[in-house]
């Protein structure tokens, strides 16, 4: 069986999240900012805070996801249907984060502590299509060779968390008025965690395959004994004809071209193949896998800045170097065949390199517009079984926005995200797919005093549906056997809401 997988409940990239506070929430399009957010988003533009001295912001994020793959595959129907739902809930109510710089004329030191990858909990209560499909295949394959029909029942459960925490701290340096550069890094710490099972297998007609199988292999061993004796080299047509009958009810008309010693061959590995399938019927009955692993891991991001600021015109550029992490596995229970979960094995999960780009434009001195553009060049970043190799590039994002100070407490925000995934058709699987989408987010912000603002903001996400068919579905049919075929939909949604405080001293 195949176990893995983290699933993302932010906006961003593959492994990365950009929606570090709630500004972002309520106007994506932060690429420019000069505000506190600026810390994480474009670290270059802090020179432009407002004033020297302290400058804090506090947020929590709230944030819910459903994943959910629909599944057509003809030996599903055995427990129900040949399409089935395989629902993921990922929850995580509280996801903070904090930004602090320190302004002192030219100087900026700034420091931002947030989850930069992952952030919840995902439960796929009934498994996944992976790993159904694996007893579901054998199954159908042993009751149509025995031409006994059946059905089956069985309990499969897969829980995956993950969590990247991110501790990064630069300084900024103001050039002349229109320049300013920053200089930084992060820290990664990276905990993963999987628990999963698929066990307590029925199958309905588990007896009588049994029976069935076990009467034919003692039937074709008695009927390859039947050949002993007689000249292997001879051909089987000097069997009288009553007798050749009987040979030729199992073997077809090659009955006519075989000699005596070829016919005692196939006979007998037909025998060792009966005798395989009543012991395979045995033992998927007994298939008990159990899965329960760690990963930890971390990794240093390089991050440089730029911002120019001309007039009404502010453009910031970021760009992170590419993080080598490699997660070291601390497990508990493998039972399964996946030796990638073995105690102590090592995965490489590096986080790719991030370009991007914002424009902001003041139109009025009460209303101002924003653009940007994320790059996360993913192909370049090593992941587990070399999945990399399956992505065109990485992901681009698109990204537009408005805010309007409507008065001196009150201002509102909106704006959106484009995103244009870069993974091929090989890279979708139901353990870790990406989809092409746009998201949403709006919401204000309250100058409560001069020096307290809190911001409110909500931020959905709506994700294009990718099918998916297979020649062979999840490798379920041996090389020698002719592919079963199968198709995944999949697809998903997200919604999150947040709500933090700016302040300073």
């Amino acid at each position: 069986m195949m176990l893995s997988s983290f699933l993302s409940v932010y906006a961003g990239g593959l492994l990365t999240n950009t929606n570090q506070s709630v500004h972002f929430l309520r106007n994506p399009a932060r690429g420019a900012s000069m505000e506190i957010d600026a810390v994480y988003t474009n670290p270059a533009g802090l020179a432009k805070l407002s004033t020297n001295g302290f400058h804090f912001s506090v947020n929590n994020q709230s944030a819910f996801q459903v994943r959910t793959i629909t599944s057509t595959f003809a030996p599903f129907a055995l427990n129900g249907s040949s399409e089935k739902e395989f629902e993921g809930k990922a929850s995580a109510p509280i996801i903070p984060s904090l930004f602090a710089a320190y302004k002192m004329d030219k100087w900026v030191i700034s420091a931002n502590i947030g989850v930069i990858g992952g952030g919840g909990k995902a439960i796929f209560e009934k498994g996944l299509p992976s790993f159904e499909s694996q007893i579901a295949a054998p199954i159908a394959q042993l009751s149509g060779a025995a031409g006994i029909p059946t059905t089956y029942t069985l309990d499969s459960r897969l829980e995956g968390s993950s969590i990247t925490y991110g501790v990064q701290v630069g300084a900024t340096y103001k050039i002349n008025e229109m320049f300013s550069a920053y200089v930084g890094g992060r820290v990664n710490l990276v905990n993963n965690g999987y628990e999963g099972y698929l066990r307590n297998i029925n199958i309905a007609a588990a007896d009588n395959l049994i029976t069935y199988f076990t009467t034919a292999a003692g039937q074709l061993g008695q009927l390859a004994g039947g050949l002993e004796g007689l000249d292997a080299t001879y051909p089987l047509t000097v069997l009288p004809p009553d007798k050749l009958a009987i040979y030729e009810s199992v073997l077809g008309d090659a009955v006519n071209i075989l000699t005596v010693g070829q016919a005692q061959g196939i006979l007998n590995d037909k025998a060792a193949e009966a005798t395989g399938a009543a012991a395979g019927v045995e033992q998927l009955g007994k298939t008990n896998l159990d899965l329960d692993t760690k990963q930890t891991g971390f990794g240093v991001t390089p991050i440089i800045g730029f911002n120019f600021n001309w007039e009404k015109l502010n453009v910031g550029v970021k760009y992170e170097f590419i993080t080598k992490i490699e997660l070291e596995n601390d497990t508990k229970v493998n039972a399964t065949p996946v030796t990638d979960f073995d105690h102590k094995v090592k995965t490489p999960y590096d986080i790719p390199a991030l370009l991007t780009i914002g424009a902001q434009y003041e139109v009025t001195p009460s209303i101002k517009v924003s653009a940007g553009y994320h790059h996360f060049f993913d192909s370049d970043a090593k992941m587990a079984n070399d999945k990399q190799k399956y992505i065109d590039g990485g992901m681009n994002e698109y990204l537009l926005g408005v805010e309007w100070q409507i008065n001196p407490m009150f201002l509102v925000s909106a704006g959106g995200q484009v995103s244009r995934t870069g993974v091929t058709h090989e890279y979708q699987a139901d353990m870790s797919y990406s989809l092409n989408s746009y998201s949403i987010g709006f919401g204000g912000a309250v100058n409560i005093t001069e020096k307290i603002r809190v911001n409110l903001a909500y931020f959905f996400t709506n994700y294009e549906k990718w099918t998916k068919e297979y020649t062979n579905y999840y490798n379920v049919s041996p090389p020698e056997q002719p592919p079963v075929f199968g198709k995944d939909v999949f697809s998903r949604t997200n919604q999150v809401f947040g709500i933090g405080v700016d302040f300073r001293l």
